[in-house]
């Protein structure tokens, strides 16, 4: 029996997971369940469920939260420290790391030195300090298995216990990416565009930040920069390639001429159920994939000259250190701008590249620099902000 902890269990992610454990109450057991301040949606999970513990990460939300779960026998605690708490306790031996943006950072390495099974879904705490995440699951001796559909894939697809890419004769990782709602369009088109468009994907059901990220690239930005340290690859060997239809979720080719995909329907619950049952597989709830309904499957290389976050993303890989750091919170601080109202669609790209020129990089050699780089980042990303 895994025991779960699922921090941020509102969220997507969090449903999609719970969706699978519901699924297999003989193989999985949801022990904690995070939110940020949703106590509504947090204690309807909760009487469900049944955790050991409930956690809001808004300690203002405590008193709200205990009403609603007096006499269920489910202990309630709030705040950053019990977020951690929550990642890190004796109540549980699996972790779901699905807590939006920086945000879920600390819990993610409390879950790695505590020695969990660590399943990825917050892509941005490996961006901001993947090297420190690699440190903490080797200290810890926990493993990471990733909940992204193309890093899901690429782990699918490599031999089991690969040692380095080299090792296993790999060429090229390939990262499909679906191209948003926006793809196709110019420049000049994306001028106007609102947030209710942007978070219309074509494929997939997503939260609205990751929704922005996918219509800029920037998602795909960071799924280099994760694969990066997920697999040891260096830039030149992770290639974005935008695939519409979402069938085929990453390729690995090899030196012989072979690529290897993985495919299936857009639907996360997939690589949730393999991620959680590893090395097994179990069934999640995902209709089977009909390739005569599909009938065609489609690529092209993506833009770079209008969907310049990827571009960008790239930069700060190569810079090294903290400038992936900045990446992301300059990126986080422009899309809440954008989600308000206060900055337009291109305004995101043109503050993450004014940041990133503004903000030096420096050696990530522990958390207080990466936290720094993070703060510091932020507040000129705010100060572009105001100015455009």
């Amino acid at each position: 029996m895994r025991r779960l902890a699922i921090l941020g269990a509102t969220g997507s992610i969090g449903a999609s997971t719970l969706d699978v454990v519901a699924r297999h109450p003989d193989r999985f057991q949801a022990t904690a369940l995070a939110a940020h301040r949703n106590v509504d949606a947090l204690a309807q999970l909760c009487l469900r469920f049944r955790p050991q513990l409930a956690v809001i990460a808004d300690p203002a939300c405590e008193a709200a939260l205990r009403e609603r779960l007096a006499g269920s026998g489910c202990r309630v605690a709030a705040g950053p420290q019990a977020v951690l708490e929550a990642a890190a306790g004796s109540h549980c031996d699996t972790v779901v790391a699905a807590i939006v943006g920086a945000a879920g950072l600390e819990s993610t390495l409390a879950a790695a030195r505590a020695g969990k099974r660590l399943l990825l879904a917050n892509k941005e705490a490996i961006v901001m300090a993947g090297r420190l995440l690699a440190k903490a699951l080797e200290d810890g001796g926990g493993e990471l298995l990733p909940l992204d559909s193309e890093h899901n894939a690429i782990f699918q697809c490599l031999p089991p216990r690969h040692a380095n890419l080299a090792a296993a004769g790999v060429r090229r990782i390939l990262l499909t990416a679906s191209g948003g709602p926006f793809r196709g369009r110019t420049s000049a088109e994306l001028a106007g565009v609102t947030p209710e468009q942007a978070c219309a994907h074509p494929n997939w059901s997503m939260g609205r930040k990751i929704s922005v990220d996918s219509a800029t690239l920037m998602n795909k930005g960071l799924e280099v920069i994760e694969a990066h340290h997920l697999f040891d690859a260096a830039a030149e060997r992770i290639e974005v390639v935008v695939h519409p239809q979402s069938i085929v979720h990453s390729l690995v080719e090899y030196v012989d001429g072979s690529v290897l995909a993985q495919l299936g329907n857009p639907d996360m619950r997939t690589a949730i159920a393999y991620a959680l049952a590893w090395p097994e597989r179990v069934e999640a709830g995902v209709a089977a994939l009909d390739l005569l309904k599909v009938a065609r499957l489609d690529f092209e290389a993506p833009d770079l000259a209008t969907f310049r976050c990827l571009a960008l993303a790239y930069e700060a890989l190569r810079a090294g250190g903290t400038a992936t750091t900045v990446l992301n919170a300059a990126n986080e601080e422009a899309v809440a701008a954008f989600l308000e109202r206060r900055l337009p669609f291109p305004g995101i790209a043109q503050t993450i590249d004014r940041c990133l020129n503004a903000v030096d990089s420096q050696p990530a050699t522990d958390l207080d620099v990466v936290l720094d780089a993070d703060l510091t980042a932020r507040r000129e990303a705010q100060r572009i902000i105001a100015s455009l």
